[in-house]
């Protein structure tokens, strides 16, 4: 099953309880993309969600109006998630990210907010991905 590692509603996780929960080297991807974010979108917002007992806690950023990305926490790893839009989906098609992504967004279910797509972070090629992921997102 694909759920949080912080799975307790009354228990909101911290920036100290990722650490060990995540790994060292999972723990340094987290900062590299939350930092990246920032720096491309400063006036982002940054919370802990719980959408339920079925996924338990995961952690967001912002705009003003939507969520820029989502960090998925996981045992040793994390995913990240986004929610592509008709023509950020178009420009993620174009763009030179991998293979594998334009794969699972093309893939991915649509729904009215866009098509959905989650991303183990496991490499320095997936961090540049998702930084080329981040930059079609605050574009469109």
């Amino acid at each position: 099953m694909d759920i949080s590692i912080f799975p307790d509603k009354a228990v909101k996780p911290s920036e100290t309880d990722l650490e060990p929960c995540l790994g060292a080297n999972s723990y340094a991807h987290w900062k590299k993309i939350r930092d990246y974010v920032i720096s491309q979108y400063p006036n982002a917002t940054e919370e802990w969600n719980y959408p339920g007992k079925k996924y338990g806690w995961s952690f967001r950023i912002k705009d003003k109006k939507r969520a820029i990305l989502y960090f998925l926490p996981r045992d040793q790893h994390f995913k990240v998630a986004f929610i592509f839009g008709k023509k950020a989906m178009d420009q993620v098609l174009k763009s030179d990210v991998s293979p594998e992504i334009k794969t699972d967004l093309k893939n991915a279910r649509a729904y009215a907010e866009g098509r959905g797509i989650r991303i183990d972070v496991t490499t320095e090629e997936t961090l540049k991905d998702i930084e080329r992921l981040v930059q079609i997102k605050l574009a469109h």
